[in-house]
């Protein structure tokens, strides 16, 4: 095991100024749409649901691009765009203002994603994957900590104010942009044994094992809906805004601390494994907040909930990374974000046109789908990567 290089590290804290800046207003725009604005949550859903699509869409076109030109002025220019629209949230008088503000936010997420992603995937060898995209997650989740804890300290200095947060957010968006020029950007390596391209599979072609595992993730994410609706589900159980606030904030403090060993455990054991045992604490927690009656669940499923995300969300990347040759990095995960995200879409539809009076519903529909597959990828995931040649050992 190496010592992470110098790519990983800034990107990292690029990641943490850049969620610092979008987390201290998401557990905002809930609350902003449906109470300043008085948007049904089903124009909730709508809104994140395409914001969502619209990531999607710019992750495939950007991961393509990132596989035949340089990385790093991409990732730039993505940043940049979600910097710059974060105030427009709070220039909104009705609710497509901010469909648009979310629109360009996500373009720029997009554009951003698969080259980063691919150029942190390219920094190290396979058997390090887990352990640099569970750094990267936990940098970045700590800006979704303080993000979140400074809202609410700024919430309650500037009189119950929503919307001057928006503007204050641009201010580490502007530094994470800035900081992306300390990148050494590099030319590609030899592909490594492991990742070289499989037998009878031309680069110009993904291997089938690769559409296999997306297809089967692209189920899950037909049941994992916008987290803005988990907060929303928050509210409906009787949560103020600080408690909002602090519960997110301690979602994202257990999603950091568990990040990193998460990746450094799927870098030993099937990553499929520990993506299954994530999907089983999703079905609890969703199921959970389904169930819940009083509004102290929410401090015990919420943070489950970022178990959830700490054992998916960079143990995911790796895994869909180790099917790939190294040559299509950023085209295959730029695909892979983008059936992901535009299930999402789907799912934030759904879920948002089923709330009902409280959302309970919808939970519990995710909730039970995900136990399900989980139950089949831990006990017949190995099927969904056979038989194509010889196996990573971390995707056994």
């Amino acid at each position: 095991m190496q010592r992470l290089p110098r790519n990983v590290k800034v990107l990292s804290l690029v990641s943490l100024l850049q969620d610092m800046a979008s987390e201290l207003v998401y557990p905002v725009v809930p609350l902003f749409v449906t109470s300043v604005l008085g948007a049904p949550p089903s124009v909730l859903g709508l809104i994140e649901g395409v914001a969502e699509a619209t990531a999607s869409v710019a992750k495939a076109v950007s991961g393509r691009l990132a596989d035949r030109f340089r990385r790093r002025p991409m990732i730039a220019l993505g940043y940049g765009i979600s910097s710059a629209a974060k105030p427009l949230i709070g220039l909104a008088l009705a609710w497509p203002l901010v469909l648009v503000a979310r629109f360009a936010d996500r373009v720029g997420k997009g554009i951003r994603t698969s080259p980063r992603d691919a150029l942190l995937a390219g920094e190290v060898d396979a058997a390090d994957r887990g352990r640099a995209f569970g750094f990267h997650r936990a940098a970045d989740s700590i800006g979704a900590v303080i993000g979140p804890l400074l809202g609410l300290a700024l919430y309650e200095l500037l009189d119950h104010r929503l919307r001057p947060l928006f503007f204050v957010a641009a201010i580490p968006g502007a530094a994470s942009v800035a900081l992306i020029w300390l990148v050494r950007e590099r030319s590609a390596k030899p592909p490594a044994p492991e990742q070289a391209t499989l037998p009878n599979e031309p680069p110009s072609r993904l291997p089938r094992r690769y559409w296999r595992v997306v297809a089967f993730l692209a189920l899950f994410g037909l049941a994992n809906f916008t987290d803005a609706l988990v907060i929303l589900r928050a509210s409906e159980l009787g949560f103020g805004f600080a408690s909002i606030v602090l519960v997110y904030a301690l979602y994202n403090f257990t999603y950091a601390a568990l990040s990193y060993p998460a990746g450094v455990v799927s870098d030993r054991v099937p990553r499929r494994r520990v993506f299954a045992l994530g999907m089983g604490i999703f079905a609890i927690a969703y199921a959970g907040l389904g169930l819940a009656d009083r509004s102290g669940w929410v401090w015990v499923l919420l943070p489950l909930y970022g178990a959830y995300t700490a054992l998916t969300d960079g143990v995911g990347k790796a895994w869909v990374a180790d099917l790939l040759p190294r040559d299509l990095l950023g085209t295959g995960l730029g695909y892979f974000q983008a059936v992901t995200g535009g299930c999402a879409l789907l799912a934030g539809v759904w879920a948002g046109l089923a709330w009902g009076d409280d959302g309970h519903v919808p939970m519990l529909i995710s909730g039970a789908i995900a136990a399900v597959l989980a139950i089949i990828l831990a006990l017949g995931g190995r099927r969904l990567e056979e038989p194509l040649g010889v196996q990573p050992a971390a995707s056994g």
